[in-house]
């Protein structure tokens, strides 16, 4: 007989994996301290921009018409401890208010709660970031806090999603890593996952500290990886090299690969940020904060991106953002989201704000995120209209449809054709025919 699954936490990756794991046949109970997020999500509806999520909501979640019926929700830790047979736990790890360090109240605060009400055998599975050494915590506190005692057991099976993605990244992993401690571990997370796994999947298995670091030094590698072909821009630009033709060339060599080597604004978003410095924390408490001294440059270049788009725009408009119209194309993080946590895209907005510039911004999915963390700046809901008076746009967030703007339309209704391109991602010379003047990050002014 199937597992019976639950999902504590339904934020954006409990959500998706409730959702994900009634696609693969199990029955399944999300749950959620937040009530309107409970009814938002009984109805099919979500909280955040994911293509694909609420589609396949609407497939299972009980109650709606021509759904399969195997996802509910709940805000009950009572009814989810009698329900399951498995459970994960999927709540978030932010970063401590003025520290580094990953703030793991929301997971500790999962684990008390659904504890007491473990009274049969059961497996919970973090998927939860968190730092090395937490699942051999929790896994002692499940055993004490549990009623089914050693019957309660713990594994850990880090999430790798990539926002926009995140539906495919659950039902067709690149690999599936889980951190157990008995062979009836591995057995149950290799049914849960049988689909993918025949698909292909490759099911790693390792213990508990070697999973949670897998997470982190994922994250960080990328983060370098992003930073180090950000570095060589600036090198670029002083030099009067091109940074594409350099990435261009350098991703031909298979030991390091075309992926991640766009020069830009940087990184942002609710991740890998604060998973960065959350590593880095944590290699201090375990007294090896040498091995991860380069993240703090990493972080540092990346954080660089941001003032220095700043100064390109200020340059553009004359030495002085007073009295001049600034128009940012982008406010999420990343495309095919509409996530603005750490964006950059908004911080270089709101830097421009704040030193006099009078700024417009446009995004396809951002814009009432946007408006709650910077409801000063001025928002339209096109490019056309975002663009119009402006003495410079920016290009902020490589979405597909600002690739496909028309430069002689646009060139119209600006006051001055200068265009900033902070993504890299856009045709310099389609720009400069319709009569623009084109800058990118790390690339020749011509």
């Amino acid at each position: 007989m199937a597992p019976k699954i639950t999902v504590i936490g339904t934020g954006y990756l409990g959500a998706t994996h409730a959702a994900a794991m009634a696609e693969l046949g199990f029955e399944v109970l999300g749950l959620d301290v937040v009530p309107e997020k409970v009814a938002m999500l009984s109805e099919g509806r979500v909280p955040m921009f994911e293509p694909g999520l609420e589609e396949l909501l609407h497939k299972h979640v009980a109650g709606l018409e021509g759904s399969s019926g195997r996802l509910r929700f709940t805000t009950s830790y009572e009814e989810a401890g009698e329900f399951g047979d498995v459970h994960f736990v999927c709540v978030n790890t932010p970063q401590k208010h003025g520290e580094y360090a990953c703030d793991m109240s929301y997971v500790d605060t999962a684990f008390a709660s659904l504890a007491p009400h473990l009274h049969r055998p059961a497996l919970v599975v973090g998927k939860s970031t968190v730092p090395v050494g937490s699942a051999e915590r929790l896994a002692a506190r499940l055993t004490e806090l549990a009623p089914a005692g050693e019957g309660a057991e713990l594994a850990w099976n880090p999430e790798f999603l990539r926002e926009g993605f995140a539906v495919k990244d659950t039902l067709h992993p690149d690999r599936i890593v889980v951190g157990v401690a008995s062979e009836q571990a591995e057995k149950q997370l290799r049914e849960i996952y049988a689909t993918p796994i025949a698909e292909g999947s490759p099911f790693v298995v390792t213990d508990y500290p070697t999973a949670e670091l897998v997470k982190a030094s994922a994250n960080s590698f990328l983060a370098t990886k992003i930073s180090y072909i950000n570095a060589m821009a600036e090198i670029c630009e002083a030099a009067g090299g091109d940074v594409v033709k350099l990435a261009e060339a350098l991703g031909h060599d298979d030991r390091i690969g075309k992926k991640f080597l766009r020069a830009g604004i940087g990184f942002g978003g609710g991740c890998l940020p604060k998973d960065l410095r959350a590593f880095m924390a944590r290699a201090g408490e375990l007294g090896v904060d040498q091995a991860l001294t380069f993240l703090r440059e990493i972080d540092s270049i990346n954080m660089r991106r941001r003032g220095h788009m700043v100064e390109l725009a200020r340059e553009a408009v004359g030495g002085g953002f007073l009295g001049k119209r600034v128009s940012v194309l982008g406010a999420t993080f990343k495309p095919d989201s509409d996530d603005v946590r750490d964006s950059p895209a908004l911080n270089v907005a709101g830097q421009i704000h704040l030193q006099g510039g009078q700024v417009t911004v446009f995004d396809p999915k951002g814009m009432d995120n946007a408006r709650r963390v910077f409801p000063t700046l001025r928002y339209e809901d096109s490019a056309l209209e975002a663009v119009r008076g402006a003495h410079v746009v920016l290009h902020l967030t490589e979405w597909g449809e600002f690739r496909e703007l028309d430069p002689a339309e646009l060139g119209e209704v600006v006051a001055e054709r200068r265009i900033l391109d902070g993504r890299n991602t856009l045709d310099a010379d389609r720009w400069r025919e319709a009569g623009w003047t084109f800058r990118a990050m790390g690339r020749p002014r011509a």
